[in-house]
């Protein structure tokens, strides 16, 4: 399946090769991952500076220079008191296109942290990440560590905006809190996704309240994530991922759906 969300960046003057001394090299927390200061002290313990390689740097229009990936190896380098660093320089981007720039540096290597790289996303004005928050909004929620009203389950929360949209992802954290309240389980990223699945394939024919009301009553929200982590974990390590206990949960939410039902009336499974 395609992605809806693509990374998009502008075509822009690059240099490649420019030395650039420490001290003029400023961060913009909204466009970088989180400084993790025992990671940098470990860079510097064990500093080659000939290994240090390249930086990626964003030259802004009135001659700032921001860095976009390479925070850790430049604080490395201030703690061991390295005079520059070698730069690849992107010319003119703002604040928007250096968030994009470090999505697309570290899409493949060194990933950020999900909550960092939503941090990040929001920055860059990335259609998935804004179209999720304001899923979230309208829910009175935020992205953060798991909590009464706040959801840690960054990769699942936008997986289902990615692949249904950010109205099943709505209805979705409306369900669940319907069946369940707002706790930290509720918002447990296997529960979410399994639900964001059954509304994704089969919304259109169902009842949210009625659905709420089924899977509310069954059990708790920890209960159903014990037996569908028991589940999915029956057919070895293999089948015990992620998306196994989402698809384990897709399952149940369908057998639920069902009892009671008319033949003609039920979801296949």
């Amino acid at each position: 399946m395609p992605k809806k969300y693509p990374y998009q960046l502008a075509q822009h003057k690059v240099d490649h090769g420019v030395e650039i001394p420490v001290e003029e090299l400023k961060i913009d927390d909204k466009a970088q991952r989180t400084l993790n200061e025992p990671r940098a002290m470990g860079i510097a313990k064990n500093l080659v500076p000939e290994a240090l390689g390249t930086i990626v740097v964003s030259q802004r229009a009135n001659g700032d220079r921001f860095i976009v990936d390479g925070m850790h190896r430049w604080h490395a380098a201030k703690l061991s008191g390295i005079p520059a660093l070698m730069a690849e320089v992107h010319h003119d981007l703002d604040q928007q296109e250096e968030a994009i720039l470090f999505l697309i540096k570290n899409r493949e290597s060194s990933k950020p942290r999900p909550l960092d790289e939503y941090k990040i996303g929001l920055t860059a004005g990335l259609p998935l990440f804004v179209d999720t928050e304001s899923a979230l909004l309208a829910r009175n929620l935020s992205m953060g560590s798991s909590g009464t009203n706040t959801v840690g389950a960054v990769a699942g929360v936008l997986r289902i905006t990615d692949l249904y949209g950010p109205e099943i992802l709505e209805r979705t954290l409306k369900v669940a809190e319907e069946a369940w309240g707002r706790t930290k389980d509720t918002w447990d990223g296997m529960l979410l996704g399994g639900i964001g699945m059954f509304l994704g394939r089969h919304g259109d024919h169902v009842d949210d309240q009625a659905l709420a009301e089924k899977i509310g009553k069954k059990d708790p929200a920890f209960r159903w994530r014990a037996n569908i982590t028991a589940l999915a974990s029956a057919g070895g390590t293999q089948h015990s991922g992620t998306g196994s206990r989402v698809s384990t949960c897709y399952q149940l939410l369908i057998t639920e759906w069902n009892k009671g039902r008319q033949a003609k009336n039920r979801i296949a499974v």
